[in-house]
């Protein structure tokens, strides 16, 4: 089956207030991509957010980030009164979500505490990673971030003392919170199944140094006594940094993680295919082999390559292949490309990436694929807009998109649409800037950038004309969801 989709977080979604969430906005965005016919919706990752707001340096693994969920939907529920909401004026407040978003939730998670106690504590008997978030929350909420720092008894997991923090309000909250992000992406779920719209979520590889999965399980981390990471994640110079990355999340003890069956990562995959149909696993080299930076350097250039767990990881998880895309992305070695064999998921084709060869041999051309196994991305979320990067990029890489499209470049995003929807690729996908001809004002994070990322919107739901175009383009290709 030849697929054609769309890659949109919720946070850029046009919805009312000051952020993108799981109500009337995404609704709405499931029945254009119907009339667009289209069958996936790509997402980023729904845990909740780290450091400059990003979904990539969680400290959850397995919770979600309570600012996506809909105050409509809450309001519909009975659980608070449906406050005047600011119109989207096309980027996310992060302000605004947390003095005045944030604080509505909490209003609506107390009175689910008082309205529903019994169907909150079932609920959570059958979650049982959500007793250690809300206590994570919770003591957050008290002792500040960084259990590092907490008194010993909160940071070794005294067993009165967080019995204790669970009869806190704060604890009922954070459990509430995750019960009613359920709900909702449970429904949400359901409506795209009713129109054969298929949901990819995003597993991002590492996990916050200071978050809850090593205060809970920090036997299968690489850290110190004091709980800090031996060694830092991060990649070597690349495409995106002259020095490379340097990310700070903690590497993971793959010993102690097989002498576990792997259950950590059975029980995270399991629960993020709870929420979507297929997951993109990122960074998905790391699983063959990930760069380790010394605690005390300075750049990621200092780091060495450390062997991951491989196909046994994958083997102890059970998931099918056809659920997973591997972003195979970055200092790809012929280990990995045998990794991703091996397990048998579609790579990554990065359409950007493909035109600075004079050669025309590079492997992201759709010429040159090697098999339908894939997935074709105009762009993905770290990339420039693909007007911006035509804009940007020399006049090499301009002339030979132009005379394999036989274009003026003129409309170079549509151009790269059209490459990977005419690809042999199974799976074509393209962010909705690309789709809209957008230029970098629309671009959604810079690696590397501190500040300034995810703040994105739509300004107003894509309209009909987009959706024909687009449907036309998807016939044509064969993608077409009938």
């Amino acid at each position: 089956m030849r697929r054609a989709g769309v890659l949109l977080h919720l946070s850029s979604l046009p919805s009312r207030g000051p952020i993108g969430d799981l109500g009337p906005s995404a609704r709405e965005f499931l029945g254009w991509l119907n009339e667009a016919g289209l069958r996936t919706w790509q997402w980023l990752p729904l845990n909740p957010l780290g450091p400059g707001n990003s979904p990539y340096a969680s400290p959850s693994a397995l919770a979600c980030e309570p600012a996506l969920l809909s105050l409509e939907d809450l309001a519909a529920d009975g659980l608070i009164d449906l406050p005047t909401m600011p119109l989207s004026e096309g980027e996310v407040d992060w302000e605004l979500v947390d003095a005045w978003k944030r604080p509505l939730l909490d209003g609506a998670a107390s009175a689910l505490v008082k309205k529903a106690p019994k169907e909150l504590r079932a609920w959570a008997c059958t979650q049982d990673w959500a007793r250690d978030w809300a206590l994570y929350a919770a003591l957050v909420e008290q002792l500040g971030g960084g259990w590092w720092d907490w008194p010993s008894p909160f940071a070794e997991r005294d067993r009165d003392t967080l019995a204790a923090v669970e009869a806190t309000p704060a604890f009922q909250r954070a459990l509430a919170l995750q019960f009613l992000l359920d709900r909702q992406l449970s429904a949400l779920r359901a409506q795209a199944d009713g129109l054969d719209v298929q949901l990819i979520g995003d597993l991002p590889i590492f996990v916050s140094g200071d978050g809850c999965d090593t205060w809970v399980d920090r036997h299968l981390f690489r850290l110190e006594p004091d709980g800090r990471p031996s060694v830092r994640a991060g990649v070597p110079p690349d495409y995106f940094s002259a020095t490379g990355q340097l990310w700070g999340n903690p590497h993971y003890d793959w010993d102690a993680m097989a002498d576990e069956d792997y259950r950590w990562w059975t029980q995270r995959m399991e629960r993020v295919l709870g929420h979507v149909h297929r997951v993109r696993i990122d960074h998905f080299r790391g699983f063959q082999a990930a760069w380790a930076v010394p605690r005390e350097a300075e750049t990621a250039m200092e780091g060495v390559w450390v062997e991951g767990p491989g196909l046994a990881l994958f083997r102890a998880m059970g998931i099918s292949p056809e659920r997973l895309i591997a972003e195979d992305l970055g200092i790809i070695t012929p280990e990995v490309e045998a990794l991703r064999e091996g397990l048998g998921a579609p790579g990554m084709k990065v359409l950007q990436f493909a035109f600075g060869d004079d050669d025309m041999q590079h492997s992201f051309l759709p010429q040159m694929f090697e098999g339908s196994g894939w997935v074709a991305y105009t762009g993905t979320h770290d990339n420039e807009t693909a007007a911006g990067w035509y804009a940007g990029t020399d006049e090499g890489c301009r002339h030979r998109l132009r005379v394999l499209c036989g274009s003026d470049g003129h409309q170079a995003a549509w151009d790269l649409v059209r490459l990977a929807w005419l690809s042999v690729a199974r799976d074509a996908i393209a962010p909705l800037q690309d789709l809209q001809g957008l230029g970098n004002e629309a671009r959604l994070n810079v690696p590397g950038l501190a500040a300034g990322n995810w703040a994105w919107r739509l300004r107003k739901p894509p309209d009909e004309a987009l959706a024909h175009r687009v449907r036309e383009l998807t016939w044509a290709s064969g993608r077409l969801k009938h």
